[in-house]
């Protein structure tokens, strides 16, 4: 049975006054857990229609043709969209994130690209009829070879041409030369799946000539502007809404089920819904791209880093451009006289990765915090107190100053609780019948971001106080969020307080990701609040339309100083191999964070588990695997890519110590990525005190770790 150990803070400092820093359940929470709460795929439309998307069998080619007539002539059967007959679109624009991924093209060509790639939309009056005619389509092809291989420095991988790619301070091989410890060693991470618990979904329908889309998404603005222009259209003829949204991970954006769907219900003139398969999911919303990764590291004999070189190495499709930063996790982490990262990228017949959640930080600490852990054991030096000789005064890359940093206080406070002191560092030594008992550490960083938002605050006629922004909430709690941050800013009590958010017509706001969503929509509504508060006279009389104020962040955030801005963390785990069957366990974690002023304890504890248990999930459980010949996913299902559940999480214990940002109006740095960084790494080198055996490939699955060597028959 799986328990999570709740805590108070660890620091008194951070007792609340007012809203935030108290404990709140959700303020949607009765409706979910009661079925109230509806999501994207479950609202009623009048005269709805039905698509059902079917995709390439073949992992590169062209279609050659497409049979729709026995298609047509089926039960229900509307229509059958394709390239041959579907509206054009216009994909040549930068939207709110860059250029949009190809796939937004797809009936615009008869290009095939990967497997996977969707050749038409089958259009019923019910999802059975639009399923069963979709999975009778013939179409047929044009087979070219393909390659979806990918390995460390394959031909053709490159260093993308834009900025963040590559850092370079001092010289590194002079500084390797001088160091009396070296680590040399290569890293690698499988690609990995955010298969979000609700399925993307989507209804379009045009009404009085505006284009309405009810969608689950990450920022129900960024959607908007992207059909604005991928369709040509007036951005005031725009709406899309997304009140609940179950799970989302960086995979929620403009996908291609949406443009499906506003195809159709233009085609058709009537009201359209697509909603993706599980299986479907594994090729159309993004993953997490494989990497390889290489990490040297020299140092003096007192553990002083000389050099530090973190190379990392993602695949992209042949489509689009996107790469795993892996490489730029240790930037503001260590000092190092010589200082140099670089990320690159292969191309490939597959489809295109996205984010998932710490994009670049979750597959490079794994690969950075067991490399400080190797070099450790060289130096015969505890790994905390390694981590504390190369705590830098300024970035270690910018030489800006940080905002704050707090990363030794997490493992001060870390070790003490888990019992750092009492641990051997011999490895191996520790056994409980046929388990080997070990621990580990790892350090956290994730950077702190904020982006312009808009808020409108009303004070209604009645007493209260409704909130409209453009959020998102996709479990993480934001909602509840933003009804105490509100609260605090109004001087009044948070049952006064309604939120409404996913909505586009309540204006431009930053989308749930980057761990900075409640920090940009937190300041949005403290700025309006304030104006507001302004704009209310003392025993004053509301009219029964309300007072509003508005506020847009553009201009604050711009006045932001140059700082280097992270949350931190130190991430604990404790773990037992069976020596027979090469099954590892954890049998507990523990994660101190350093990220800013906690708004919510309640929902904040349940986001950092939540990243942790994926942190522990990514060391032991997942890997989805490429077939080379058919160039598809084996198991593209929650059968067969396998996720931690809860027999695997027997405890797990999240807090954290006080860590405002001076900066922000609320003191918020942002929580919903820091806890899934580090983790696998904590992992994988309490694995390795256990065993006497260091797992550089993730994920340590049990015929990897019999077949590591004879350390478990000893």
């Amino acid at each position: 049975m799986t328990t999570t150990t709740t805590t108070t803070t660890t620091a008194a400092t951070t007792a609340a006054t007012g809203a935030v820093g108290t404990a709140h359940t959700r303020v949607e929470g009765r409706d979910k857990v009661t079925g109230a709460a509806r999501y994207a795929g479950e609202i009623p439309f009048a005269d709805l229609a039905h698509g059902w998307m079917a995709l390439s069998t073949i992992a590169r080619g062209r279609i050659r043709s497409i049979d729709t007539a026995p298609v047509l002539a089926m039960p229900g059967v509307l229509t059958v969209l394709h390239h041959g007959n579907a509206p054009r679109v216009d994909a040549d624009y930068v939207g709110m994130l860059g250029r949009p991924d190809p796939i937004v093209e797809a009936f615009q060509h008869d290009r095939v690209p990967f497997m996977g790639w969707p050749v038409a939309l089958v259009v019923a009056e019910t999802p059975e009829q639009a399923r069963e005619a979709a999975e009778a389509l013939v179409v047929h092809y044009d087979r070219e070879p393909h390659d979806v291989e990918f390995t460390a420095g394959r031909p053709g991988t490159y260093t993308p041409d834009v900025d963040g790619m590559r850092t370079e301070k001092g010289d590194l091989e002079s500084r390797l030369a001088a160091s009396a410890h070296v680590v040399d060693a290569e890293y690698s991470t499988p690609e990995e799946h955010h298969s979000s618990m609700e399925p993307h979904a989507a209804t379009a329908r045009w009404d009085n000539g505006r284009l309405e889309l009810v969608d689950s998404n990450q920022g129900s603005t960024w959607v908007a502007d992207e059909l604005t222009k991928l369709f040509s259209l007036d951005p005031a003829s725009v709406r899309v809404r997304s009140e609940h949204v179950g799970g989302a991970f960086g995979s929620k954006g403009l996908r291609v089920h949406q443009v499906f769907a506003v195809m159709a219900a233009t085609t058709l003139d009537r009201p359209v819904r697509v909603v993706m398969t599980r299986r479907q999911m594994f090729s159309l919303v993004g993953y997490r791209s494989p990497t390889t990764q290489r990490v040297r590291l020299g140092a003096e004999p007192d553990g002083r880093l000389l050099a530090f070189d973190h190379q990392g190495q993602s695949l992209s499709s042949t489509v689009h451009e996107f790469v795993e930063p892996s490489a730029g996790f240790g930037r503001p982490m260590y000092a190092a006289d010589a200082h140099h990262t670089v990320n690159r990228v292969v191309r490939l017949d597959v489809p295109t990765p996205t984010w998932v959640r710490a994009p670049g930080e979750a597959p490079g600490s794994f690969a950075v915090e067991s490399a400080l852990d190797e070099l450790a054991e060289k130096l015969g030096m505890d790994p905390i107190a390694l981590r504390a000789r190369n705590e830098p005064d300024v970035g270690p890359v910018s030489g800006l100053p940080f905002s704050s940093r707090n990363l030794l206080a997490c493992f001060d406070e870390g070790a003490r609780r888990f019992g750092w002191a009492d641990r051997d560092p011999r490895p191996g030594v520790r056994r409980e019948g046929r388990w080997l008992l070990g621990t580990g550490t790892a350090a956290a960083a994730f950077p702190v971001l904020v982006a312009p938002s808009t808020a409108g605050v009303t004070a209604e006629a009645d007493g209260t106080f409704t909130v409209r922004i453009t959020a998102s909430d996709i479990g993480t709690g934001a909602r509840t969020a933003l009804t105490l941050i509100a609260a605090d800013a109004l001087e009044v009590t948070p049952d006064r307080v309604r939120v409404h958010i996913g909505d586009s017509d309540f204006g431009p706001a930053m989308i749930a990701g980057g761990s900075m969503g409640t920090r940009s929509w937190g300041w949005a509504i403290t700025l309006a609040a304030r104006e507001l508060r302004e704009k209310l006279v003392p025993g004053g009389t509301i009219p029964p339309e309300g007072i509003t104020a508005r506020s847009d962040t553009s201009e604050a955030i711009g006045a932001l100083t140059q700082k280097e801005r992270h949350a931190f963390g130190a991430q604990f785990a404790e773990v037992a191999v069976d020596v027979t069957t090469g099954e590892v366990r954890v049998r507990r974690m523990l994660g101190i964070f350093a990220a800013g002023r906690i708004v919510n304890p309640l929902t904040a504890r349940s986001q950092l588990i939540g990243g942790m248990t994926w942190g522990l999930s990514m060391a032991l459980h997942e890997e989805a695997v490429r077939d080379t010949v058919s160039g598809g996913l084996v198991g593209p299902d929650l059968a067969g890519y396998h996720v931690a559940t809860h027999a695997d999480v027997p405890d797990i214990e999240a807090d954290w110590v006080a860590d405002p940002d001076a900066d922000d109006p609320v003191g918020i740095k942002g929580v919903g990525e820091i806890g899934i960084v580090g983790a696998a790494a904590a992992v994988a080198n309490a694995v390795r005190h256990a065993t006497g055996v260091r797992h550089r490939s993730l994920p340590i699955r049990p015929d990897r770790v019999l077949s590591a060597g004879t350390a478990l028959r000893a």
